[in-house]
């Protein structure tokens, strides 16, 4: 008999996980802050991490690393409530699968994956749209910046021969 390494819960917490850093990790991580212990700038370890209680700390840290003026606030705010809902969208996915992983079924196990995706598709689709209204209100230099941010980290941002 063979044990499987990850039982039905720990694997699609580790999906969800794992889908949910690269969607967040593609678009948040910061240019210029310095790593911490994790290898990673501070902006960018929290901004993949999965932890619902971290929500407030990504948001601060991202808002720091745009250089949000008081003018953009309201934009802004748009931002972080649009990053506040994903969070807890998530985190609810990951409640309502803990709560039913000892009776799911393969096919409810794929249903799960379909709404751990559907929810990182809308939830970046309306990211997206409070971040591009935010962006557009930018003067060129913030923008620049702004791209830095984004294309910091992330799977884009080494090169083929770095590990």
């Amino acid at each position: 008999m063979t044990l499987p390494l990850f039982s039905p819960i720990v694997r699609s917490l580790a999906i969800a996980s794992l889908a949910g850093t690269a969607l967040v990790a593609g678009a948040f991580g910061p240019a210029a802050a310095q790593t911490g212990g994790s290898g990673k700038p501070p902006a960018a370890a929290a901004a993949t991490s999965n932890k619902p209680q971290t929500v407030e700390q990504r948001i601060n840290q991202l808002k720091t690393a745009l250089k949000i003026t008081a003018d953009q606030e309201t934009k802004w705010k748009a931002v972080a409530d649009a990053m506040r809902q994903n969070a807890g969208m998530m985190d609810k996915l990951v409640q309502d699968k803990r709560a039913k992983a000892a009776t799911m079924t393969a096919v409810d196990d794929l249903e799960t994956y379909q709404d751990f995706t559907r929810a990182h598709l809308d939830g970046l689709k309306n990211l997206t749209s409070a971040f591009k209204s935010l962006y557009d209100s930018m003067p060129a230099e913030q923008k620049k910046n702004a791209d830095q941010v984004f294309q910091a980290f992330g799977p884009s941002s080494k090169s083929p021969n770095q590990g």
